[in-house]
């Protein structure tokens, strides 16, 4: 016998925000499947709902997937809701979705909250195409390439990321070799003392007071000039191939490659540029 999996949009900070038929599944549902069981507690508690709550996150998220899937082939009704927001945007959940449409379970979305939605509905951009890119990576390798990706990109799309306030104010300072525009930095979307500031990302680093809450980052779309080139004297070059090396373990010649496509220039004048 098929169940059905609903993965629910919640809230990513005003309670309001919530779908009366968000409410209607979490209550129907014989077991709801959350990353944070205290968030989603409260959820349920402040709107009176007492269906039973299992963690299901990155730690626990292939055992978890087995119990669920059980539950499934019983019949029963799962709902799948993250931290807040749209689960599987950055947020674990995609492998049961993919084992529960795998085994024939119905799956269904229960649209409402995201904060790449709702950051770029304000962000003002005409650009109608935007890429969401997640979290950068932690570690100096990953996190080169992953800022090569979005150097590529934002000549082609809006750019969307998230970042912990951990570790924000590292992301504005990397991204300050990469956009030289105007962008868009939400803090708590929705909440409280939700914040707006605009501005290049040297410009946000000057005036950013409060490191709390969650950010969403909205890099608009930029076309390049007209041979795509930044002007940048010899020494940023040096400086930067160096960094990549050191930091990122690659060769001179792959660190000269991921420092022409950062400021338009060719593999071979980064790499003339910095011998010696």
């Amino acid at each position: 016998m098929a169940g059905t999996l609903f993965v629910v949009a919640t809230p990513i900070g005003h309670l309001d925000d919530v779908s009366a038929r968000a409410l209607r599944v979490l209550g129907e549902a014989e077991m709801v499947a959350a990353e944070d069981t205290r968030r989603t507690g409260n959820l349920l508690r402040h709107f009176g709902i007492s269906s039973r709550v299992v963690s299901l996150h990155r730690h626990n998220e292939r055992s978890r997937t087995e119990e669920l899937l059980g539950l499934l082939t019983r019949g029963s009704v799962v709902a799948l809701v993250s931290d807040a927001g749209t689960p599987g945007i950055s947020d674990p959940g995609a492998a049961l979705v993919r084992r529960a449409r795998e085994a024939g379970h119905r799956v269904e979305p229960v649209p409402g909250p995201s904060a790449v939605t709702a950051a770029m509905s304000v962000a003002g951009v005409d650009w109608p195409a935007f890429a969401f890119l997640g979290f950068p990576p932690v570690k100096a390798k990953d996190r080169n390439l992953w800022f090569d990706r979005l150097n590529r990109l934002k000549t082609d799309v809006t750019i969307v990321l998230f970042e912990a306030p951990h570790r924000v104010r590292r992301t504005l300072e990397d991204l300050v070799s990469y956009v030289k525009h105007p962008i868009l930095v939400f803090r708590e979307l929705t909440k409280l003392h939700e914040e707006t500031l605009h501005g290049t990302p040297t410009e946000i680093l000057s005036r950013l007071e409060t490191i709390q809450g969650e950010f969403t980052i909205v890099v608009p779309f930029h076309e390049t000039t007209e041979n795509g080139a930044v002007d940048v004297s010899d020494e940023t070059l040096k400086h930067e191939v160096g960094q990549l090396i050191e930091n990122g373990g690659l060769s001179r010649r792959a660190a000269a490659r991921t420092v022409g496509h950062r400021f338009g220039l060719s593999t071979k004048q980064v790499y003339d540029a910095t011998k010696g």
